[in-house]
């Protein structure tokens, strides 16, 4: 019985590595499963709407509640499908959406605060550059040049 049930795990651990994907295969795996592009285009969509109401002095509170929050809803979305096969776009990716998040959550409590409005502008800036360059490293890990 003993020796069955070697015979099995052994088969099994041959199988499994003659089928072994290589980083790039499991990168565009990852990509088409978490909906990467697209997710990314709504994260950027949000972070440009969020942006211009905050430079808008005159933006209501509500306003400010509003696109903030979907915005901090839908990079907390990405952020579920972390992580990826390569540790590189992983750290990256992880990097821009804290600094996305937080300034989501600075511009939903920012008010009339310049101080506040200024300040929620700069993580969310720091955020698209680092999903700028998180975006090329999952491209360059997935094997493509751009998509």
């Amino acid at each position: 019985m003993i020796k069955g049930l070697c015979l099995v795990l052994v088969a099994g651990l041959l199988l499994s590595a003659c089928g072994s994907e290589t980083e790039a295969k499991a990168m565009t795996t990852w990509v088409t499963q978490s909906d990467f592009h697209a997710n990314n285009s709504t994260v950027i969509s949000d972070v440009r709407h969020s942006a211009t109401a905050l430079e808008e002095p005159s933006s209501a509170v509500k306003l400010l509640h509003s696109v903030c929050d979907v915005l901090d809803m839908d990079v907390s979305a990405a952020n579920a499908a972390l992580p990826t096969p390569d540790d590189q776009s992983t750290q990256l990716l992880s990097k821009a959406y804290t600094n996305i998040d937080d300034g989501a959550k600075l511009c939903f409590d920012a008010g009339t605060s310049e101080a506040k409005r200024q300040s929620a502008l700069r993580d969310l800036s720091n955020g698209l550059a680092l999903l700028s360059e998180g975006s090329q490293r999952v491209d360059v890990a997935a094997g493509s040049s751009s998509n």
